[in-house]
């Protein structure tokens, strides 16, 4: 590894610190390198707050070292006024001639303005470095501004012998304690988390955070015809929640209902709605019949497939996969994890 990847790998591993807390906005984190030597470091800790060029040169605690220093950064440095200053400015007020890069901002408000006002100042940048890791460590950024909509995590758990519920669609635990926890803590990366009609009836979830600590997603539940009863939690008013149907209704507190149009395809006009609502991604943990509906639409971006040893014999049989390499594969606790990526030329 030479030192460009080795400063710009520090960077990625910083600015995946801000996982959670800064979306809609990238994930950015940044470098200052003196002499082969760290002199300072930050990332984007909070939406609304200083980006990671800004946190980065502030920890420098001296200023004289920047125009002779390296400033390595995951994502292009911006060129706007946004909730802060454009953060191309803020580098060459510093002084700062040498900047490093590992991916250009597809946004438009950005597009390449940075790097351009960058190098009109009379700096050396270069563009690239750690490219593929970058979009990886971005890839729901990414996706919004590529396919305008939210990143789709599809996740299930399934029998050894192929089912995801009991017959009659009543709901068992299939997968371990470990394999919770995990799931719990995927809730708190993704912004929002989606069930259909039939999930939401008969396993009554709740959708939110409980095994492990940080933000709970936005509720979203598929209710074409006003199914689920005012008793369940998803009705509760206990966190922001939004029902998708095909009906009017008012809302209620935490509670909003978005009516869709039967003549267009619900899933798509689902999606355009959360994109204008700046939802960055969406774990669907629905029964098989909306996962399938995502897969046969292509609709997904990543898959996650828990395969437990507990035989079930009869019930509901799991999702189809198409013919699909796997990303990666591990067991957590007595579970086998399968992960799928669809990388729509992404990575």
């Amino acid at each position: 590894m030479d030192s460009s990847e080795k400063y710009m790998r520090r960077a990625l591993d910083l600015a995946l610190l801000g996982t959670g807390k800064v979306r809609p906005n990238p994930l950015v984190g940044c470098v200052v390198v003196h002499d082969k030597k760290i002199i300072g470091e930050g990332w984007h800790q909070q939406y609304g707050g200083p980006h990671a060029e800004v946190n980065a040169l502030n920890s420098v605690a001296d200023k004289s070292l920047l125009p002779h220093s390296q400033v390595y950064v995951t994502l292009e440095p911006c060129s706007h006024y946004g909730k802060t200053p454009p953060c191309a400015d803020f580098l060459l007020q510093h002084g700062v001639r040498d900047v490093i890069i590992c991916n250009a901002d597809p946004n438009p408000l950005v597009a390449g303005k940075g790097i351009k006002k960058l190098m009109d100042a009379g700096c050396k940048v270069h563009l690239g470095v750690l490219e593929q890791e970058g979009i990886g460590v971005n890839r729901r950024f990414f996706t919004v501004q590529t396919k305008k909509r939210p990143y789709i995590v599809l996740k299930w758990a399934q029998s050894s012998d192929g089912f995801i519920a009991l017959p009659n669609c009543q709901p068992c635990q299939i997968s371990g304690p470990l394999a919770k926890q995990l799931v719990h803590k995927w809730r708190t990366e993704e912004q929002a988390i989606l069930v259909g009609t039939r999930t939401a009836i008969f396993d009554n979830p709740q959708l939110n955070v409980r095994h492990w600590p940080g933000p709970a997603p936005l509720r979203i539940a598929i209710d074409k015809q006003l199914q689920i009863p005012a008793s369940h939690y998803l009705l509760d008013g206990s966190q922001p929640t939004l029902i998708y149907m095909l009906q009017q209704k008012a809302a209620t507190t935490q509670t909003e209902y978005i009516p869709l149009s039967p003549e267009e395809n619900l899933l798509e006009q689902l999606l355009t709605d959360l994109h204008q609502r700046n939802v960055q991604s969406v774990l669907v943990e629905g029964g098989t019949f909306l996962l399938e509906t995502f897969l046969q639409l292509n609709l997904w971006d990543e898959i996650r497939i828990f395969r437990s040893p507990v035989n079930l014999t009869d019930g509901v049989s799991a999702p189809q996969l198409p013919i699909l390499p796997f990303n990666s594969r591990t067991m957590v606790g007595d579970d086998e994890l399968t992960v799928y990526q669809n990388n729509f030329g992404l990575l």
